[in-house]
Formats: C-alpha cells, sequence, structure tokens
C-alpha cells in the first residue's frame, strides 16, 4: 500500500479475495470500459496465480441498447471471456426507455439483470469495477449539495434483499488499472457518455482532473458514520416499538440522548414509515429537532409522516393523505405506497388502495400480513376491522431467530452488541396507544379489493412490509441499523455480508 492508502488493482483484488469468508461464485459485472475490464483480469491473475476451489468466476454483461456500438461492445466482453474460459452471459434492458431519469433508471435495470444472471450462473457476490475516481467525483458532487458529514460509494451493498455487491476498486485509481492492461496488451471501450459535459458526473471529473479525498479521510468518516449506525442502532433497540404494522413509538427517554443519534434515527425510521426511499434531509429533520425541543405535545408533518408528540412518546405514522391505489395483475407483484410489497399469486387482477379510501371494488378478506422472518407465524390482517391485528412487540420477546432480551442476553437484536449501551424496556400496551393514533395508522393501511374475488383468492395474495430506504439498496454503512429495525417491525434479518477481515479490520 502506498503511504496515501492507494492500492495497485493487483493488490486490491488480493486484498479481496482473501476477504471471503466462505465458498464464492464472483459475477463479474463487466461493460468493457477499462474499469470493470481491469477488475476481471486482476481477479483472472490473482486465482490464476495461487487458485483457491472455493472460489471461481463467471460474468455478465448489461447491454443498455442505450447506443448502437453497445451490442458489438458486449460481443467484444463474450469475446474475452471465452478467451480466458470463464462463463458469460449478456442482458439487455429490453423496453421504453424513460426521458426523464435515465441514469438513475438504466442503474437500476443493470443491478435487477446482474441479480438474474447471478442465478442463471449460480453467483453468490456481484463485484463491480468503481474506482477511486468514481469515489471522489461522487464525494465532489454531495459536497456541492450539502456541507453535512457525508458518505460515498459505499464498499458493499446488498441488492433487493438477495445478493451482495462488492466494489473492489475503490482505493485504486482508473490510471493504474488503464497500466496494467497496457502491460497485458488488453484493451477497451470507451463509452462516449463519459465525455458528454451535460452529465454532472463528467462536468465534476473534468473539474477535478484526477485529484480530490484521499483513501485516508474517505476511511476516517466511513468509521465515523459507522460508529453512529451503530449507536442509532441501539437507539431502536432500546426506545423504539411498532404498533399495527407500522405505527412506531420513541418513549420519552429515547428524545432526551444525544441528538446525533435520535436525528439519524428519526431520518430513516420517517423513511420507512412514509415509504420513501431516502432518509430525511438536514432540513426536514431539523424542523422535527426543533418541534421536539419545545416539549410540548403536538403534530407536525414531514417526509409524509405525522409526527405525534405526546406525554408518553413520540409517534410516527404515514400520514393518510397522497395514499394512491395501485393495479398489480395477475402473477404479479408489486410495491404499494414504498411501504408494502403486494405478490398477488392468484388469476385476476387486484387492487390495492387504503383502507379508508372509497371505492366500487368487492374487499377480499386478506387474514394476514406475512411478517418476513423465517420460523415465524405470520401477524394477523383482516382489512375491515384492523383492531384485530395483533401489535408486532409480541416478537420481541420471541427465542431462537426472534427479538427480545431473552434471545440476545446483553446484547442487542439478531445478535448485533448493544454498543450504545442501552437498556431494554417493556413495551406499551396495545389498549393504552391513543386511539387518534391507532386511528390515524389503521387509514394507512393497505386493503386488497377485486372485481369479482372468488372464496379462496385471499390465500394467494401475500403482504410483506418494505422497507423503502433499504431493501432495494442496502449498503453496508447502515447494516446494523437496519437489522435493528427489521426486528422492531417483527421482520426477517437482513443476510450479513460475505466479508470477513482485511488486516485485521472487520469488512
Amino acid at each position: 500500500m502506498r503511504p496515501d492508502g492507494i492500492l495497485s488493482p493487483e493488490t486490491a483484488t488480493r486484498r479481496f479475495l482473501s476477504s471471503l469468508d466462505q465458498p464464492s461464485r464472483i459475477l463479474v459485472a463487466i461493460s468493457g470500459g477499462s474499469d470493470s475490464t481491469g477488475l476481471l483480469i486482476a481477479l483472472f491473475d490473482a486465482l490464476k496465480a495461487e487458485p483457491n476451489l472455493r472460489i471461481s468466476l463467471c460474468a455478465a454483461t448489461v447491454d443498455h441498447a442505450l447506443r448502437p456500438q453497445s451490442a458489438d461492445e458486449a460481443r467484444d466482453v463474450a469475446a474475452l471471456c471465452r478467451s480466458l474460459d470463464i462463463p458469460h452471459v449478456t442482458k439487455v434492458w429490453q423496453g421504453a426507455k424513460p426521458k426523464a431519469g435515465i441514469m438513475a433508471a438504466a442503474r437500476d435495470a443493470r443491478y435487477g439483470l446482474l441479480a438474474e444472471a447471478a442465478v442463471e450462473l449460480g453467483a453468490d457476490i456481484i463485484v463491480t469495477g468503481h474506482t477511486l475516481d468514481d469515489q471522489r467525483e461522487t464525494f465532489a458532487m454531495r459536497g456541492q449539495r450539502s456541507a453535512a458529514t457525508m458518505t460515498g460509494i459505499a464498499d458493499v451493498v446488498l441488492f433487493d434483499r438477495r445478493i451482495w455487491i462488492a466494489r473492489p476498486l475503490l482505493s485504486s485509481l482508473r490510471a493504474d488499472i488503464r497500466s496494467m492492461l497496457e502491460r497485458r496488451g488488453i484493451g477497451w471501450s470507451d463509452d462516449p457518455s463519459n465525455e458528454d459535459v451535460k452529465y454532472e458526473r463528467v462536468r465534476t471529473r473534468q473539474a477535478l482532473a484526477g485529484e480530490g479525498i484521499s483513501v485516508p479521510e474517505i476511511e476516517a468518516m466511513t468509521a465515523s458514520r459507522m460508529a453512529l449506525d451503530a449507536a442509532a442502532a441501539g437507539w431502536i433497540d432500546a426506545h423504539v416499538d411498532v404498533h399495527e404494522g407500522m405505527l412506531a413509538r420513541v418513549g420519552v427517554a429515547g428524545l432526551g440522548v444525544d441528538l446525533a443519534v435520535p436525528a439519524h434515527g428519526l431520518a430513516r425510521l420517517a423513511a420507512v414509515i412514509g415509504g420513501q426511499a431516502f432518509a430525511l434531509g438536514a432540513e426536514q429533520i431539523g424542523a422535527v429537532l426543533d418541534f421536539l425541543a419545545t416539549g410540548r405535545p403536538g403534530r407536525m408533518t414531514a417526509g409524509r409522516v405525522v409526527f405525534d408528540l405526546r406525554r408518553d412518546g413520540l409517534y410516527l405514522a404515514r400520514e393518510t393523505r397522497g395514499l394512491v391505489p395501485l393495479a398489480i395483475g395477475a402473477g404479479e407483484r408489486g410495491v404499494w405506497d414504498g411501504r408494502y410489497v403486494v405478490a398477488n399469486g392468484s388469476g385476476v387482477e387486484v387492487t390495492v388502495m387504503a383502507a379508508n379510501a372509497s371505492h366500487s371494488l368487492i374487499p377480499v378478506l386478506v387474514t394476514r400480513i406475512q411478517q418476513r422472518r423465517v420460523g415465524a407465524v405470520r401477524d394477523s390482517f383482516v382489512p375491515k376491522d384492523l383492531g384485530t391485528l395483533d401489535s408486532c412487540d409480541k416478537h420481541r420477546n420471541e427465542g431462537g431467530e426472534g427479538r427480545g432480551a431473552e434471545a440476545a442476553g446483553e446484547q442487542g437484536s439478531a445478535g448485533l452488541p448493544d454498543e450504545a449501551g442501552y437498556k431494554k424496556r417493556a413495551t406499551l400496551p396495545l389498549e393504552n396507544l391513543p386511539k387518534s393514533t391507532l386511528a390515524r395508522a389503521r387509514a394507512a393501511q393497505p386493503r386488497i379489493l377485486a372485481a369479482g374475488p372468488s372464496p379462496d383468492l385471499a390465500e394467494h395474495i401475500d403482504l410483506v412490509p418494505y422497507f423503502a430506504p433499504f431493501d432495494r439498496f442496502l449498503t453496508r454503512l447502515d447494516v446494523k441499523f437496519a437489522t435493528s429495525l427489521a426486528a422492531a417491525f417483527g421482520t426477517r434479518p437482513y443476510p450479513k455480508p460475505p466479508l470477513g477481515l482485511i488486516d485485521g479490520k472487520t469488512i
């Protein structure tokens, strides 16, 4: 390692391979550009120099079908993989492309197709060729938008709750990767969009001219962010209980600790309750903290969430406006309101809407919300009488894979250390919850309807709580908090990253 913390691509990939704590089949996401091609070659060379029967490679290329040359580039990548005897598939982004937000849509489609390729090739982890150059650009762009402590590109991300994506080259420079490829006599393709100044990243890249934040600075910021995440996870364990599916309560004691911790926790808890993909911004959470600082009972709304401050604590519930119905075709699934995944295994179309919405369809009596926990019974869910819904708090004291002091001893949820030192406390009985708060939460719950339901239609429909900030993309920086949150809601825990130690440090 150089004094500035920058790693050669060869060293970075060797460190990554040594960190894998289980037998792995690695899917390399390769576009044909220098970064991803360099990652493939560095991994191939490392395994050739030190064969490891526990590790194998495969590769996938996503053709976004946005440029005429993309199909030829995918064929070139396939030829390179054949020459290395690495299994390869090409996935094409089919269908109409959005005119606005094309980069974000392409990113989401790309990872979905890579996950499909991983299943097809039997891979259990995906790696991408993001570099230190990409990391510096990300910090620079985010720095222009906010003066708050930032995070960059995460080194490990869980996609769609099903497969981990790692970025082994985040401490390596693009110039070093290209030098390695040139020494090996291997070429690459250049996407012309990487020079198009209409994109913010391109403008930022040109302004940085190869400079930017250092690796030690990134490591320090990452360590600070993970410490805050761990403290917020302990705060969830100690002070937050969940009722009626998605009614959260923060106890009085949880509002009197160091502001940085509840600010971090509330911003993300509110995103889950409000079905938003991103935590509340600094301005929004600042307004919430100002509201709480008065100590006077009352209500305010931010991020589609009603914050209801009472003498026994703070309640968070989805506001009852903007609850848009969602039609889900036979055999399809969808996310309603950013809060519930609805899987329609029946042969007819169903509609999901808020429990308080007027309609002309026939209600389908779905008798349970499926809490995503291994070995746990499903919670009752009766759309026409949500008073029969048991509180998710019953999961807190279950043994096995459940949550609670008996299962975890002196630890927090899912075996994570209670690093903030919080103590467990009893949850509030359902009958003691404020009636108006309960009514608000119940009105925003999902209801399933159909034009002409059959008697067994409900048996083919599953409702699963969905955490919008975490269930599509969960970074390593948020794993502890998300795990504690999943336990509070009674859902199954997130899988742990498939990496162990590098130089004595947990990845």
